[in-house]
């Protein structure tokens, strides 16, 4: 089995410090490297108590989990946008600098569409791969700003998530390079309702990429 090495600490971006959680695999270099986000009743937690920064370092990636401003550990820093609007592109590029990330996946459910999404379609060469899970912010592109981007992206979404799944669905699916996973009976917070379905989906997307 893979050895892990595990921390936590913060990182700057806009001059707030934001909390994150690091697993990686410590005896090899990781393939990539893969942030969580998360969404409004969420934090990096969510992503330790549910196991996915351990299966993603035991299968060779190193994962960080951030809490979002306002949020989890956070709570001291203050979102650069309200929520439904987009924050800049330069928040999430400041994360990765801040923690020597370079190029990256990104998980992306609900809430945090507001930056995942100015940051792909800003600074799309350093997205390696994109798994939105029932982001906001989606109506604030058009169809042609989607089908520009080429990045692989892997769209998941809860089959009972009526309004967030399919409205996110609706204009996620012009992304050029797409597939698509639906959680039988699942809702908006899919990936708590069969953790290891959600491992074994994210982990074989991530395959394909590396």
């Amino acid at each position: 089995m893979t050895s892990i090495e595990s921390k936590e600490g913060t990182v700057e971006s806009e001059e707030q410090q934001l909390f994150y959680r690091l697993m990686e695999p410590s005896e090899q270099p990781p393939k990539l490297s893969v942030l969580l986000l998360h969404g409004i009743l969420f934090s990096s937690k969510t992503w330790l108590d549910l196991g996915t920064l351990q299966r993603l370092a035991e299968a060779g990636y190193k994962a960080v989990a951030i809490d979002l401003p306002g949020l989890g550990n956070s709570k001291e820093a203050t979102a650069p946008a309200s929520v439904g609007d987009l924050a800049p592109d330069s928040f999430l590029l400041n994360v990765l600098k801040g923690l020597e990330l370079g190029p990256i996946v990104i998980i992306s459910p609900s809430l945090s569409g507001m930056y995942s999404l100015p940051f792909l379609f800003g600074h799309n060469e350093l997205v390696k791969g994109f798994i939105p899970v029932a982001p906001i912010c989606t109506e604030k592109f058009s169809g042609e700003q989607y089908t520009s981007v080429k990045t692989p992206t892997l769209i998941v979404y809860g089959e009972e998530d009526k309004p967030m799944g399919m409205a996110s669905f609706d204009n996620l699916k012009n992304l050029a390079n797409r597939k698509v996973h639906i959680m039988k009976g699942a809702p908006h917070a899919c990936y708590l309702s069969d953790p290891e379905e959600w491992h074994q989906t994210i982990l074989e997307f991530l395959q394909n990429l590396s």
